[in-house]
């Protein structure tokens, strides 16, 4: 399982004094607001940031760190990831899980048969989709429902689904 959890995305700097325009990538933008420090990946490193100020504009959060006080500091780092340790991470519920723990779960039939592996969460309005590439190369997609989702086991990294009618068609 990943030790770091990505929240959000800096896509730009928001005006000149540092302050930088985060797309999230966390259900929840207003958690930004609990956050004290995020962990910056520039790619070659890891920096840990400590949150200065947070608001919002429309679907973005606007982040101001300590230490960067001027456009310079922090345009060099548009489009980089902005990661949480998992226990800066939200608490999650019954049946919830970070979409991270799930890429490369495999997954089986009713009969415990060998189908794949999930390779992609599609987030969509209703219902989340589990993109599972087959043995033999197919893409199919599972709707993260009851029915169809019967168990996930976090501990053995597997995941047991029902192949409902007209799935595999």
């Amino acid at each position: 399982m990943e030790d770091l959890l990505q929240v959000g995305a800096i896509t730009q700097p928001h005006g000149i004094h540092g302050e930088v325009k985060v797309f999230p990538t966390t259900n929840d933008v207003n958690r930004f607001k609990k956050l004290k420090e995020v962990i910056l990946d520039t790619g070659k490193e890891k920096m840990t940031l400590e949150i200065e100020g947070v608001k919002f504009f429309k679907q973005y959060a606007i982040l101001k760190f300590k230490g960067f006080d001027n456009i310079n500091d922090i345009e060099k780092y548009k489009g980089k990831p902005l990661l949480v340790t998992r226990e800066n991470a939200v608490k999650l519920g019954r049946d919830e899980y970070f979409i991270a723990d799930l890429i490369d779960m495999a997954v089986y039939d009713e009969e415990d048969q060998y189908l794949g592996v999930l390779t992609n969460v599609i987030e969509t309005g209703a219902n989340d989709v589990y993109e599972v590439r087959f043995e033999d190369g197919r893409q199919v997609l599972f709707p993260a429902i009851k029915q169809c989702i019967l168990d996930v086991d976090m501990e053995s990294r597997r995941m047991k689904v029902h192949i409902m009618e007209g799935l595999l068609d």
